[in-house]
């Protein structure tokens, strides 16, 4: 992609509601821009992002033997009213009705469709296990939407359904899933906990949380220094009062309070910040047997299947990489997340050797199937150069001054150092460090 060519509004101002990084950040660099509260629209840079983890998650949902489908936005109001959770969501579900008066609800999650959508197509335990999933919109209709992607109303979310013939096959179905999870994170270059969480309005016996560290993050969780323990204060704490007051201090106020208590292995515990990015559930049979959906055991008998069910947020991932991962000037992707690996940033337009190895080096990157954008706008050095920070591109080749010693500059975006290599050498350095 040439910068020529591109549509990436950067901008110096900060949305008088942006107060976390990744908002302003967000939204400064071009990414995103706010359609109403908290509605935002992806701009070119942000739908590669977007994309680029919605591929990672599919990819490891494949390989893990999940199928996937696409149900409809919109969902008859009757299945809520049936499992009984019409009443339960409360106002955070929009409700609208169609010109015959037909009541729907804009999906916050699709336990019950889903379960519609196996019923009476699956009746054998011979059909069990499934699992299917889906990448699609959400919408929640949040009192005080903030924050920007993290708690927007409508948002891009992961949500997978499983359907098994026994207790003990679910169980199974939700360790393996938590083994795909931690890979999923793994690979997007996160530091992540996955802790014991609470069930909420979703049911079911028992639920995990995977939570990617950052200071600003919404949740307290507790973690363990030697062990992959950690869990969320509200299986923990008892009262509201408590779990709230520690949710609302700061992440330094919270280095000073100290847990007396060790973990099962031994090790020291400790708050922490997090922004909770994905959930798994135990259902068991609470949605089958309230939607009546059954299939028949190895003795032919009717049974409700036992259920699971996983969810991740997409579009909120987009926010969390920022969350930690930026400093003063912007953001700073992971390897796996970038909008574009490479940005060759041409210092001098009118300078014809300048402008004749960018082209070059920009060629033979995309022929390595490299991503790169070339930076040829007519635009002064300093501006350029402060637009690569906010936006993040892991590496900037700089074509500029030194060109006439024979050598360009690589600036890494993380560490902020500037390295000189010879002309060359820069392709086969590039290729390297990618």
């Amino acid at each position: 992609m040439r910068r020529s060519r591109s549509f990436i509004p950067t901008t110096k101002e900060i949305p008088s509601d942006a107060t976390l990084p990744s908002h302003q950040f967000l939204v400064r660099g071009g990414f995103i821009n706010q359609q109403g509260a908290g509605l935002y629209n992806f701009m070119p840079l942000g739908k590669i992002v977007l994309e680029k983890i919605r591929r990672i998650v599919k990819e490891e949902l494949d390989k893990a033997g999940c199928n996937e489908v696409q149900l409809s936005f919109i969902t008859p109001l009757s299945l809520w009213d049936r499992s009984g959770r019409a009443d339960t969501m409360g106002k955070e579900m929009l409700r609208i009705k169609d010109r015959h008066q037909n009541e729907f609800v804009l999906s916050p999650t699709n336990e019950e469709a889903m379960v519609e959508l196996v019923k009476n197509r699956a009746t054998s335990y011979k059909d069990l296990p499934l699992n299917l999933y889906q990448i699609n919109t959400k919408f929640r209709d949040e009192a005080r939407p903030r924050y920007g992607l993290l708690r927007g109303r409508e948002f891009l979310m992961k949500d997978a359904y499983s359907f098994h013939a026994s207790k003990e096959d679910m169980v199974r179905e939700f360790d393996m899933m938590e083994s795909t999870y931690k890979k999923i994170f793994t690979r997007l270059g996160l530091d992540f906990r996955v802790v014991q969480a609470d069930s909420g309005a979703i049911g079911g016996d028992g639920s995990k949380e995977f939570h990617v560290l950052a200071d600003s993050g919404e949740d307290t969780i507790v973690v363990c220094d030697s062990c992959e323990y950690g869990a969320n204060i509200e299986t923990i704490f008892e009262t509201d009062e408590e779990i709230d007051a520690l949710n609302e201090k700061s992440y330094e106020e919270l280095q000073t309070k100290k847990i007396d208590e060790k973990c099962s292995c031994g090790g020291e515990l400790s708050f922490k910040k997090g922004i909770e990015v994905g959930h798994i559930f135990q259902l068991g049979d609470t949605y089958s047997s309230a939607l009546d959906a059954k299939f028949n055991d190895e003795n032919g008998k009717p049974k409700a299947y036992e259920m699971a069910t996983f969810g991740i947020g997409i579009s909120r991932l987009v926010a969390s990489v920022i969350e930690q991962n930026h400093d003063e000037s912007g953001c700073i992707w992971t390897k796996s997340t970038a909008p574009y690996m490479v940005n060759i940033m041409i210092s001098d337009i009118k300078k014809e050797a300048q402008v004749e190895l960018a082209e070059e080096l920009y060629s033979k990157l995309q022929d390595s199937n490299v991503e790169v954008i070339l930076d040829d706008r007519k635009e002064r050095f300093g501006f350029k150069m402060k637009d690569a920070e906010l936006i993040g591109f892991p590496y900037t080749v700089i074509i500029g001054k030194e060109l006439a010693n024979g050598n360009v500059q690589i600036f890494d975006r993380k560490t902020k150092e500037k390295i000189s290599v010879s002309v060359d050498d820069i392709y086969s350095k590039m290729m390297e460090l990618i």
